[in-house]
């Protein structure tokens, strides 16, 4: 079989090191289908140069193609079976035209909550979107869902064996769509040390928070990526998971990368049906669901006795059913088959 995995125009590197929630998800795919015995073509001028010394990159992309041209008929002559790619392609009338000419099937994660698709983008067959949680199925029903968690890597994070660590840790984007605030909260009542890891989006949510995230508990540590990242997950006690009320998560890496290295998760939901749901179950997580009228002091008492139950958990035990359950290999057989 050979696979095509498309870059997009974006600001983080194909893979990134740190952040980059789809571009993580194709590397993952890429990785996932050369162990499966693909032959992988990495498409687009994203992906990083250094990789040729071990990949095959073409640095071409679909919806730049002119029909008839050079690249065109490479493209063609390739023979792919298979394009892995984000989820606003197969709604793009340009990309859409080259790659009905290929004869090979697509799919996507949809990685966004609120992106419309072109009412033809997906036919379940050739075309395939999957989705992570009951909720996006629900949201994305029109264009025949496939239920799947996705599977995200980066650059040099290899998990090691798990260890049963200190303190907290809460990772992702930094702004009011994922409430670090309630984590930091909960882990006050606790009397926890936390540590708070990713890139600032939202310097405003940050000063309207500044009392709580300025607290002696509090540990800010900045946007990591590689070994380093990998370390302030599997060295934490519990991951925490948090976002705000009326958000929706349609695919969060984090699921896949706290089990992966053997942390176990506290995940505060409004609601069922969640990611959290889709991901966790009872050997590797606690997840509290508090109503959405329910003000910030009660839901963070309810993530924090969520907390105190999922440090009972195994760690080594939540890592092997964490690398089963987001094996990139599994991930990309499951993608692969119609």
């Amino acid at each position: 079989m050979l696979v095509g995995v498309c870059d997009f125009p974006g600001s983080y590197a194909f893979p990134p090191a740190g952040y980059g929630g789809i571009e993580r998800w194709l590397w993952a795919v890429a990785v996932g289908a050369r162990a499966a015995g693909a032959d992988v073509h990495l498409l687009g001028p994203g992906w990083l140069p250094d990789l040729e010394a071990e990949w095959v990159r073409k640095p071409v992309r679909l919806e730049d193609v002119t029909a008839g041209s050079l690249a065109d008929r490479d493209l063609k002559a390739a023979g792919y079976d298979l394009l892995i790619v984000g989820h606003e392609y197969p709604s793009l009338p340009a990309w859409v035209r080259t790659w009905s000419q290929l004869d090979c099937d697509v799919a996507t994660f949809q990685h966004s909550p609120v992106f419309q698709h072109a009412e033809s983008a997906f036919d379940g067959k050739l075309s395939r979107l999957y989705c992570y949680s009951p909720e996006m199925i629900e949201r994305y029903a029109a264009h025949q869902p496939i239920p799947e968690l996705a599977v995200h890597l980066g650059l040099n994070e290899e998990e090691p064996p798990a260890a049963k660590g200190r303190d907290l840790v809460w990772l992702g984007r930094i702004d009011e769509e994922k409430a670090p605030h309630l984590a930091v909260r909960a882990a006050q009542i606790l009397g926890r040390r936390i540590r708070i890891v990713g890139p600032v989006f939202n310097e405003e949510y940050v000063r309207s928070h500044e009392q709580i995230f300025a607290a002696d508990n509090v540990e800010w540590v900045g946007e990591l990526g590689g070994p380093a990242k990998t370390a302030a997950i599997r060295d934490a006690s519990v991951f925490v998971y948090t976002y705000e009320r009326t958000y929706v998560e349609a695919g969060a890496a984090v699921f896949g990368e706290s089990l992966r290295a053997g942390t176990p998760m506290a995940a505060l939901t409004w609601r069922e049906g969640t990611c959290a749901q889709a991901a966790l179950c009872e050997r590797t997580g606690v997840t509290t669901v508090v109503p959405p009228d329910a003000d910030d002091e009660t839901a963070s008492q309810a993530l924090a006795e969520a907390i105190e139950r999922a440090t009972t958990l195994d760690h080594a035990e939540v890592q092997a059913v964490g690398q089963h359950r987001f094996d990139p290999t599994r991930h990309f057989e499951a993608m692969a088959a119609r």
